[in-house]
C-alpha cells in the first residue's frame, strides 16, 4: 500500500529536479558579454521548428543556437553523464568513495589527447585519441585486475590506481617533451578542463556513447539495485554478477571517456553528486540514477556558468569543481553518520 505513494514522490522529485534544470538553463543565457532573455531563448529554439515569428536580431539568434547553446548542452551532457557514471560505481563496488576515472579512464584520455595535441591532430582527432586511450585504460585495468583476482573487487580498484598512475606518469612524460612555447599550454588547458571548444559536431561525437551507455543504465537499474544487497542476493534473484558487472563497467566507461574526450578531465562531479542524492532519497540506484544525472547536469552548468562569468578570463572548469568540490565533500563526509551501503 505503500509502494504507490512512494513511486508518486520519486516521479515528483524528478520532475520537480528537471524543472528547475530548465530554468537554470534559461537563466544560463543571460550570463556572459552578450545576455539573452529566457522568452527570446524560447521564441528562438521554437522558430527552429517552424513556430512563432521572428522579432529578435541575428546576433541573439547566433549566440543561442551557435555559442552558448551548445556550450549549456555540453553541460548539462557532462555533467549529468559523469554523475550517472559515478553512481553506477559508487553501487557496484559498494563504496561511496569511487569516482569515475577510478579505473585508470581519466588519465587513459588525458594521455590520448595531450598526445593528439603533441603531433599536431585536428579537434576531432584529438577527441578520438582521448576516447580510444580512455577505453585502452579501463580495459587493461580490467584485464590486470582479472589476471590477479578474477573475483575480489578491491583487487580491480587497485589494477585501476595503478593504470592510472602508469598514464598520469606518461602525461607528465609528454609534457617535459612537447614545445614549451606552443604546445604545453594547450596541453596543460586542456587537462584542466573546459567546454569552450563546444560545437555541434562535438556534442554530437559524444552523444551517440553517452546515450547508449546511459539507456543501458537505466534498462540495468533494478538489477544493479539488487547487486547492492550482495552477490549472493542477487544470485538468488537469477541475476548473472560477472556479466553484469562487465556491462556496468563498459557503460560506465563509455560515459566517462566521452566526457573526458570533449571537456578535459572535470573532477569531483561524479564522486560528489551521488554521494548527496543518496544522502537525500536512499541507496536505491533506481532513484540515484536518475536524480544524480539531473543533478550532477545541474551543478556543472552552474560551475561552467561561474568559470565564464566571475571575471574577465574564464577560469578553467576542473579548477573550480575541485575548489567547490572538495570542500563541500569535506562536509559531507563531516556530517555523516552511517553507512550508505
Amino acid at each position: 500500500m505503500h509502494a504507490i505513494p512512494t513511486r508518486h514522490r520519486q516521479h515528483a522529485a524528478v520532475l520537480g529536479a528537471a524543472l528547475a534544470l530548465l530554468g537554470l538553463c534559461l537563466g544560463s543565457f543571460l550570463i556572459g558579454p552578450y545576455p539573452v532573455a529566457p522568452g527570446t531563448v524560447v521564441a528562438v529554439v521554437l522558430h527552429q521548428f517552424g513556430f512563432g515569428e521572428r522579432f529578435w536580431p541575428a546576433a541573439q539568434e547566433m549566440v543561442v543556437l551557435e555559442v552558448r547553446g551548445p556550450r549549456i548542452a555540453a553541460a548539462l551532457l557532462v555533467g549529468g553523464a559523469l554523475a550517472a557514471a559515478g553512481a553506477t560505481y559508487q553501487n557496484l563496488f559498494r563504496n561511496p568513495l569511487v569516482s569515475p576515472g577510478v579505473l585508470g579512464v581519466s588519465a587513459g584520455a588525458g594521455f590520448g589527447a595531450a598526445l593528439g595535441l603533441l603531433l599536431g591532430a585536428s579537434g576531432v582527432a584529438v577527441q578520438g585519441l582521448a576516447f580510444t586511450f580512455g577505453l585502452l585504460a579501463t580495459a587493461l585495468a580490467v584485464w590486470l585486475g582479472r589476471s590477479l583476482d578474477r573475483t575480489a573487487l578491491l583487487t580491480l580498484v587497485v589494477a585501476g590506481l595503478v593504470v592510472s598512475a602508469f598514464f598520469q606518469a606518461l602525461i607528465s612524460l609528454l609534457k617535459v617533451v612537447a614545445d614549451p612555447l606552443n604546445q604545453l599550454p594547450s596541453i596543460t588547458f586542456w587537462l584542466l578542463g573546459g567546454l569552450h571548444r563546444m560545437n555541434a559536431q562535438t556534442l554530437l561525437g559524444a552523444l551517440l556513447p553517452i546515450g547508449g551507455a546511459g539507456l543501458l543504465l537505466f534498462a540495468l537499474r533494478w538489477q544493479v539495485h539488487a547487486l547492492a544487497a550482495g552477490e549472493d542476493e542477487a544470485r538468488a534473484l537469477g541475476i548473472d554478477v560477472p556479466r553484469l558487472r562487465i556491462l556496468l563497467i563498459v557503460a560506465a566507461t563509455l560515459m566517462t571517456a566521452a566526457c573526458v574526450s570533449i571537456a578535459g578531465i572535470v573532477g569531483w562531479v561524479g564522486l560528489l553528486v551521488p554521494h548527496l542524492v543518496r544522502m537525500a532519497v536512499g541507496p536505491s540506484f533506481a532513484r540515484v540514477l536518475p536524480l544524480s544525472t539531473l543533478a550532477g547536469a545541474a551543478f556543472l552548468l552552474a560551475v561552467d556558468n561561474l568559470a565564464r562569468g566571475a571575471g574577465s578570463s574564464e577560469i578553467p572548469l576542473g579548477i573550480l569543481t575541485a575548489l567547490i568540490g572538495a570542500p563541500l565533500f569535506a562536509l559531507v563526509l563531516a556530517r555523516a553518520r552511517q553507512q550508505w551501503f
